[in-house]
């Protein structure tokens, strides 16, 4: 294939011999040299097996099988050329297509926001597209099966379970903290920085056992520790809702800052941290992949602690 073309270039040599009846005519349209364009010629005539011109002393002149095969050379050239123009056009609308992005009240796009600038730096032409859908157990788990679909990417926490169980794969930027949520009207929500010790004989809310081993980790540190643990099933506004009916803190991550307006982040005295990534299908588009590696040479270059 030469210049763009998925047709055989002899047929375009054939072509223009056709129309200028001469080699060293066709030769000089073509800019090659009058041999170049008769071996072209003689080796479609060998490949077909068809006597295309009657070689004369008048010139050269299209055989009956010579004119049958012009006019549906001139068709292939014709539908080739147009099939290359579709389907270009189709890779540009595709090249172009927004990267869809999931988010809810617990995978907020909100880390795009201090980042935006350099990504759209690197590339311009990538456009994003924010797809909403409600936080609960069944929507996450098949969003996160059939990214690709209706959603390209989802931020989020995770852990090698987590990812197998939902079967799609996490591009890691780095690790967040696991802070607490603490209601307003609660004791600890003075301090600036609750030890495992404030906690001792006191209820805390986390995420339950299983779902996540490096939270599991926590969990052993804090019962350990003299500290009441009880579970909730998901990340949600009612896990958050209930910390606050029940004047108790929940073990949050960074970024969840906002989730609600009545518990307020407090930093720990520990250092117990959670992968976070880009959750994104097993197979992504060449465009989610630019995006995603943009994404982590930001990360890198930030060194994110």
């Amino acid at each position: 294939m030469q210049g763009g073309r998925v047709y055989n270039p002899q047929l375009k040599t054939f072509l223009t011999v056709a129309g200028s009846g001469s080699f060293t005519k066709a030769a000089e349209e073509l800019f090659i040299s009058p041999t170049a364009v008769m071996k072209q010629i003689n080796t479609l005539e060998e490949r077909t097996g068809i006597t295309l011109f009657a070689r004369t002393n008048h010139g050269l002149q299209l055989t009956e099988a010579g004119k049958s095969f012009l006019q549906d050379a001139r068709y292939i050239i014709d539908y080739s050329e147009k099939a290359i123009k579709k389907a270009k056009d189709i890779d540009g609308k595709n090249k172009l297509r927004s990267i869809r992005i999931g988010t809810s009240i617990m995978t907020p796009a909100k880390f795009l926001l201090n980042v935006w600038a350099e990504i759209q730096k690197i590339n311009p032409h990538l456009k994003i597209e924010l797809i909403p859908f409600e936080n609960n157990a069944v929507n996450t788990v098949e969003i996160l099966k059939n990214l690709g679909k209706q959603i390209d990417v989802v931020a989020g926490i995770y852990d090698e379970n987590f990812l197998t169980e939902r079967g799609c794969e996490a591009a890691h930027l780095y690790d967040k903290k696991l802070l607490f949520a603490v209601p307003v009207t609660h004791p600890l929500c003075e301090k600036s920085e609750i030890a495992i010790s404030d906690l001792k004989g006191q209820k805390v809310l986390l995420i339950h056992k299983n779902w996540n081993v490096y939270i599991d980790k926590l969990r052993e540190d804090l019962i350990a520790r003299g500290v009441t643990v009880e579970d909730f099933d998901l990340f949600n506004l009612g896990a958050y809702n209930r910390a606050v009916q029940e004047n108790v803190p929940i073990i949050t991550v960074e970024g969840w800052e906002e989730v609600h307006p009545l518990l307020k982040i407090v930093s720990a005295d520990w250092h117990y941290r959670i992968p976070f990534g880009i959750l994104h299908s097993p197979t992504p588009t060449k465009q989610v992949k630019e995006f995603i590696s943009i994404l982590i040479k930001i990360s890198k270059e930030r060194n994110y602690e």
